[in-house]
């Protein structure tokens, strides 16, 4: 048994919708002065906002697509008998929410037995969505806009290229620095634009390379459907369309090999 285009469109709206739901949540707890701030045991920050987020989407679930599996960052693995599993990353960029910076995201991805094939990538702060499944394109709303079609841009050349990262400290700790350096010297432009912003950016064409040298599968499940539909690509640093390579890239369709090359060397 495979998907069909009326299972990923009734998952697709149902993400859209709940994203949308989650984000008054979230913005319920955004700069404001008492918002508490718990270490994880990995010394990751939490909120009740990233909490809170993911209870809401799971208990829209269990009502909607009882039999569909759920793994979130907060809750952990729920098993399912659908073949569809959930993959929920309530407020990707806690630390961006923290200090007030506007480009932390909701990411919810839709796999089908290992196949990314939804993505919902919608940011609170900025009341933008963008969205794909796979066959029926990606998806940039801003506001009560009608949508438009998310294209990566036609930049060929990464001299001409915008690279964004997520935490640059992360280079140095896996011994990447000296690619991490040579894409600063290559590239147009370097910026800090990072977490689930920096990927959305490649898509919607407005950068050409998205690099995170760590990223778990929730960072990434609703980042790969919409990256190829988009017409560009999400990859590991091997090259693999996968979302669980350990880390990831965003770049548009001309420069995946140049990209590649440089962070091997």
């Amino acid at each position: 048994m495979s998907w069909t285009d009326s299972d990923l469109s009734a998952r697709l709206e149902f993400a859209k919708s709940v994203a949308l739901e989650a984000q008054d949540l979230i913005l319920s707890y955004y700069q404001q002065p008492q918002l508490e701030v718990i270490r994880k045991s990995d010394t990751s920050p939490v909120t009740e906002a990233d909490r809170g987020a993911e209870r809401l989407i799971r208990e829209r679930l269990k009502y909607v697509f009882p039999d569909d599996a759920v793994l979130g960052e907060e809750y952990g693995e729920t098993p399912g008998t659908s073949g569809f599993r959930w993959i929920l990353d309530p407020v990707d960029g806690t630390k961006s929410f923290v200090h007030g910076v506007p480009l932390f995201g909701t990411l919810i991805g839709v796999e089908y037995e290992k196949t990314c094939v939804v993505g919902v990538c919608r940011f609170p702060a900025l009341n933008e969505v963008v969205y794909a499944a796979r066959g029926q394109g990606a998806w940039w709303q801003i506001g009560d806009a009608e949508p438009r079609a998310a294209r990566v841009s036609t930049v060929s050349t990464v001299e001409d290229s915008t690279f964004c990262t997520t935490n640059m400290a992360r280079w140095e700790k896996i011994g990447r620095r000296a690619a991490f350096d040579k894409l600063l010297r290559t590239v147009g432009l370097a910026r800090g634009w990072g977490d689930c912003f920096g990927h959305i950016l490649v898509a919607t064409g407005r950068a050409e390379i998205m690099v995170d040298p760590a990223l778990n599968p929730w960072d990434a499940a609703a980042l790969l459907p919409i990256l190829e539909e988009a017409g560009g690509h999400f990859v590991d640093w091997a090259g693999s369309a996968t979302i669980y390579g350990g880390n990831g890239i965003s770049v548009n369709g001309a420069m995946r090999e140049t990209v590649l090359r440089i962070l091997s060397e």
